[in-house]
């Protein structure tokens, strides 16, 4: 019997998707419940799993295409799959452009050596298994007739059109959108972070194994972002029309790093969760994010951002407001630099943060003010447990 998968609902707002990487071929064997495909909104990346157990017969939607919400995309073959193949065999995630030269070369996927980030197949990869790209005919660096006489040897020279995701496009309007509606300004400082990581230190071993979540820096800065949100109500507020409106409420959104794009999850009510509670959340956020598990409604309504370029070795930079928040907060590396204390030059580990706010709602003195009150609870972390 076929049995037609369609593309579900994942959101009011979303009415297409783009398709991503199908993890299965036409003729596996499938499992219920088990992924197929990965499907891109413009907010998240989703998997879409088989509804009966059987055999993949039909992929109707290739990787790199639109499908509408409800659009059958591959039929299924229902029936019992072989007992040696009833539990799938994870794959590697393949390129759009090396699919197309597997195909052209009858290979598989599982034959080929991957070596791209996260164990995806490269095209490179699959033209190093075919024997790699052809050689110049002349590797002198002497000059031959009719050639330039520079001795220059630039090889085979490609362009790859690749449609942008949905996930992608949205990012590039919502920066866009950023930038054009709003007065964009950004105001820096620096932190002292000997006390956090002592801190750490001290009470790093007993707090994973009392909450089994590691204690990271982000709670920290969640708990102080908080507390400098009521001192600076206004930093928490928004633009509607020709009114402010203030929240007494702080859903505060952790920047996550995805193969796809940046996402936002969102942590509702973090000023009614604990420093594991916090770190909790931002751990499963991690983790739901690189197996395509973020739902699209908890990337939405956030009142405020964190961004820890800092992961990356992130020095310093601007971040950008995600409208229609009022202000993110930009944390950067870690890095020893010598200061000035009590008249001594000293080296302490130190960290850029940054604050882009929109000058509209935001005074300038009201975001030193900001960056102000979360350097004092950083550097003195004790007092976010005190909350003085």
């Amino acid at each position: 019997m076929s049995v037609e998968l369609e593309v579900p609902s994942v959101g009011e707002s979303v009415t297409e998707v783009f398709i991503g990487n199908w993890l299965k071929r036409e003729g596996d064997p499938v499992v219920k419940d088990e992924p197929l495909v990965e499907i891109e909104t413009d907010k998240a990346t989703l998997e879409i799993s088989a509804t009966v157990s059987g055999m993949l017969s039909k992929v109707l939607k290739r990787e790199g295409e639109s499908a509408a919400v409800g659009e059958v995309i591959a039929l299924l073959q229902e029936g019992s799959p072989p007992a040696s193949e009833a539990v799938a065999a994870e794959e590697v995630q393949v390129m759009p452009a090396a699919r197309r030269l597997l195909d052209e070369h009858r290979l598989d996927a599982s034959d080929v050596p991957s070596s791209g980030p996260g164990g995806r197949l490269l095209k490179e990869d699959v033209q190093r298994h075919l024997g790699g790209q052809a050689s110049s005919p002349s590797s002198s660096g002497h000059a031959t007739e009719g050639t330039p006489s520079l001795g220059l040897d630039f090889g085979e020279r490609e362009e790859e059109a690749v449609p942008m995701s949905p996930l992608r496009r949205r990012i590039a309007e919502r920066l866009v959108e950023a930038q054009q509606r709003a007065a964009l300004l950004t105001t820096f400082s620096e932190i002292d972070m000997s006390g956090v990581i002592e801190l750490r230190k001290a009470y790093r071993d007993s707090f994973e194994k009392r909450y089994g979540v590691r204690l990271g820096f982000m709670s920290f800065f969640v708990k102080a972002v908080i507390d400098a949100l009521k001192t600076i109500p206004a930093i928490n507020a928004e633009i509607r029309s020709t009114d402010i409106v203030y929240k007494n409420y702080y859903d505060i959104g952790v920047a996550v790093s995805t193969p796809r794009g940046l996402i936002v999850p969102v942590i509702r009510n973090a000023e009614r969760l604990s420093f594991a509670e916090v770190e909790g959340a931002i751990a499963d956020f991690g983790r739901r994010a690189q197996e395509h598990k973020i739902e699209p409604d908890e990337l939405q309504g956030g009142t405020f951002t964190i961004s820890n370029g800092g992961v990356f070795g992130s020095l310093l930079s601007t971040p950008i407001v995600n409208p229609p928040q009022s202000g993110v907060l930009g944390m950067h590396a870690i890095q020893e630099r010598p200061v000035a204390m009590d008249g001594q030059v000293v080296i302490r580990p130190m960290m850029y943060v940054a604050l882009s706010y929109d000058h509209r709602i935001v005074d300038g003195r009201e975001a030193v003010a900001f960056l102000r009150r979360i350097k004092e609870a950083v550097e003195a972390p004790a007092r976010m447990l005190l909350e003085v």
